[in-house]
């Protein structure tokens, strides 16, 4: 993909109002019975033909990615217990919630060890779809690719009325011939694209997964991109598909240009999908990689009655309606590093194996300066250039920020945590420091952040 991340250029949303409720009275939730997420080790045949099955660590449960569901402003709870023999902890993509809870070994948390666990405990302040991924780094890029992920639906206080509401989890595997995940760790793959699959799953199964609802209905699918390293971008076939959440945020719904849309590890999506008036018909959601993927089958069955209005969901009023960028925090963050082309052609790093990349000059750690700070309630404008030869999805911890336009002259009207950056481009982006504590940011991409794209910044 050599785009910045974009998906449709519309006029800015007006007339938010703003909520007089400050994150810092989001804090830490009341005690409630916690959920418990047991990561172990567990073997898997997710080649079917291959003679071996995978050694795989997942949480425990009915089913191997678990879908939490909790409700906005209300107390939540989760506990890790790690059963894995590696150190763990959890990062809650897309929460704008208390530090301590980010679950940035060695930053926000210090790593929960093998037989050790944490409770995760929060008041989720807006609705929407939280992507559950492990976040020590040096070690996310393992966890994950054994397949370590989950998804927390944060369920409005009035959901809007769809015939049926699925959240569905996609990543890929790294499987040999014999069924075996490859090896991890290796330098070379982290410097170039990371641990790209060789299987697509959907929650854990082989796609395409089949949704039947009523002709005449709309379904709410919500999909999150839950791979270590797979950019990809996802396409709608015979199906008449509204965006109505970015990132967890609700927007003002639009259609996809062209139909389809990008999708990089991290990112999510709630898409509103209007079933036509004539059973029988089944539309797809279509992974575009080679000819094509079938990633979600949509079939309309027999009406069940009258059709229901088209649905939207609620902007945040939590969320400024602009953001001053005339009194904004400038900020500059150079991403450099990765494989470059030898003499002959073949691809060649330079450096420490964790320090593979870079932001500033500096691979990232908890002990390192933080690339800036911030006083709570300030503007921050971040130019984020990358200086590669990748494409680079960049996500930002504890704050959901604004694509500025190329002039500073307006911004795309969605929310995002996660952007991505064309090779050899530059993208701005803006948020409001609202959120104290220390946070990160760094690529989604896991073997990149694994060898040093990410830095800290803190909000006092």
């Amino acid at each position: 993909m050599t785009e910045t991340y974009s998906l449709h250029r519309r006029a800015a949303l007006a007339g938010l109002a703003a909520s007089l409720v400050p994150l810092s009275a989001r804090g830490q939730a009341a005690p409630s019975a916690a959920a418990t997420l047991r990561a172990a080790p567990a073997r898997r045949r997710l080649l079917p033909d291959g003679p071996e099955e995978a050694e795989l660590w997942l949480f425990e449960g009915p089913s191997p990615v678990p879908v939490l569901r909790a409700k906005q402003g209300e107390d939540f709870a989760a506990r890790l217990v790690n059963d894995t023999p590696a150190p763990l902890t959890l990062h809650w993509q897309g929460l704008r919630g208390p530090n301590a809870v980010d679950g940035v070994g060695g930053l926000t948390q210090e790593p929960v060890p093998p037989g050790g666990s944490f409770e995760y405990r929060f008041r989720p302040p807006d609705p929407g779809l939280i992507l559950i991924r492990p976040m020590v780094p040096g070690r996310a890029g393992e966890a994950a690719g054994r397949g370590l992920c989950g998804l927390l639906v944060v369920e409005e206080r009035e959901p809007p009325k769809v015939a049926a509401d699925h959240a569905l989890v996609l990543r890929d595997w790294r499987l040999e011939r014999s069924g075996a995940l490859a090896p991890f760790g290796a330098p070379m793959e982290a410097a170039i694209a990371g641990r790209l699959g060789n299987r697509l799953s959907l929650d854990g199964q082989d796609p395409p997964r089949r949704i039947e609802a009523p002709a005449g209905s709309q379904v709410r699918l919500r999909l999150a991109n839950g791979s270590n390293a797979r950019i990809l971008r996802i396409r709608f076939d015979d199906l008449k598909v509204y965006v109505a959440a970015v990132d967890g945020q609700p927007t003002d719904r639009f259609e996809p240009l062209r139909a389809s849309l990008p999708f990089p590890p991290g990112t999510r999506y709630d898409l509103l999908l209007e079933l036509g008036p004539e059973a029988g018909r089944t539309g797809r959601v279509v992974a575009m990689l080679g000819d094509g993927v079938p990633l979600v089958e949509i079939a309309a069955t027999a009406p069940a009655g009258e059709p229901v209005a088209p649905a939207n969901l609620p902007l945040n009023p939590l969320l400024p309606p602009e953001i001053r960028l005339q009194n904004a925090l400038r900020r500059d963050l150079a991403i450099t590093g990765g494989a470059t082309r030898g003499p002959s052609g073949e691809p060649v790093w330079s450096g420490e194996p964790g320090a593979i990349w870079k932001i500033n000059g500096a691979a990232g750690g908890p002990g390192s300066p933080p690339l800036f700070t911030a006083k709570r309630g300030q503007p921050v404008v971040l130019a984020l250039h990358n200086q590669t030869g990748f494409p680079q999805p960049i996500h930002l911890h504890g704050h959901v920020c604004r694509l500025l336009h190329a002039l500073d002259d307006g911004w795309e009207p969605y929310w995002l945590d996660t952007v991505q950056i064309a090779e050899g481009r530059t993208a701005r982006i803006a948020f409001l420091a609202d959120n104290p504590g220390k946070w990160a940011i760094g690529s989604s991409v896991l073997e990149r952040l694994d060898t040093g794209l990410w830095g800290w910044f803190e909000v006092t």
